[in-house]
């Protein structure tokens, strides 16, 4: 049977703020402003630069797929690349949010969470009263694609925690394991400031492609064959830390918060989402069940 939780309260910001940068990919300008927002509202994305304005929300019914990153759509409007704003949100349990902007892709900053959890956190952080009703995990949920996979299982301690596995083929990446339980303090100093990562090779693809050709090696990790290039590590694991921070900021396509371990090797964006969405097919009363319990 699984264990009792407690409600955990929906909580916002208490003052608005802004947060203005350079998308990664289109190199265009963008300011975003974060606003309280109150229950039951969730985290809603509204395009000003369109006339009428477009909300759109932050859940998986919305999810564009992209490759390397999470994009949002309705109709033909899409924000771009939310997933580290998405992560920081999270991190904080921060879940009522109005998020505008002037453009289609958030900034990239430097590649990680960390400017947006400073910048959320000087907004003040104010509970509703109003509890959420979390997506309990008590059996087994899990999905593949090759040898890449993602699981949930029952959590031990009535939170959120994820175990990510990476193995990159780059020598100066290689295996690399990152295992947190996610609490605010532990987002903000073990998460947050892990940056983005890339390799040599696949940031020349990038540039030939027309993309973050503005983008420099202060902005995110690019690894050649000597290791990281221009840059300095924050810690030996900051890869698979990253990795963490994304499954943290995809989780939040759910629309409420997952009570579960979540444990993965080789996942991204599009396993992340599709983990999303076994958890809300099989999700009863708040229990999710299992969906591939022989394989946990």
């Amino acid at each position: 049977m699984p264990t009792a939780h407690c409600p955990r309260s929906q909580r916002t910001l208490r003052r608005p703020v802004r947060i203005a940068g350079v998308g990664y990919w289109s190199g265009q300008p963008v300011t975003l402003e974060c606003r309280p927002a109150p229950a039951g509202v969730g985290v809603v994305f509204v395009r000003t630069d369109c006339q009428p304005h477009v909300r759109i929300p932050l859940l998986l019914s919305q999810r564009v797929d992209s490759p390397a990153r999470t994009n949002l759509g309705v109709g033909g409007v899409r924000v771009e690349m939310v997933e580290h704003l998405a992560s920081a949100l999270a991190g904080l349990g921060i879940n009522c949010c109005e998020v505008r902007l002037d453009a289609a892709e958030l900034p990239g900053l430097d590649g990680s969470a960390g400017p947006y959890v400073d910048a959320l956190s000087d907004g003040g952080l104010e509970d509703l009263g109003c509890s959420s009703r979390p997506i309990v995990v008590r059996g087994c949920m899990r999905v593949e694609d090759g040898d890449a996979w993602i699981e949930a299982t029952p959590a031990a301690d009535g939170g959120l925690s994820v175990d990510y596995t990476l193995e990159h083929p780059h020598p100066a990446i290689g295996t690399q394991r990152a295992a947190y339980s996610i609490t605010p303090n532990i987002y903000r100093t073990e998460l947050a400031a892990a940056r983005t990562f890339v390799t040599v090779e696949e940031a020349e693809k990038l540039v030939a492609a027309g993309l973050g050709r503005h983008v420099t090696r202060a902005e995110l990790l690019v690894f050649g064959d000597g290791g990281v290039e221009e840059n300095t590590l924050r810690w030996p694991d900051e890869c698979a830390r990253h990795k963490v921070l994304d499954v943290v900021g995809d989780l939040m396509l759910a629309g409420r918060p997952v009570i579960g371990q979540v444990r993965a090797s080789r996942s991204g964006h599009r396993l992340n989402a599709r983990l999303v969405r076994h958890l809300l097919a099989h999700d009863r009363d708040g229990w999710a069940g299992n969906a591939r319990g022989a394989d946990c």
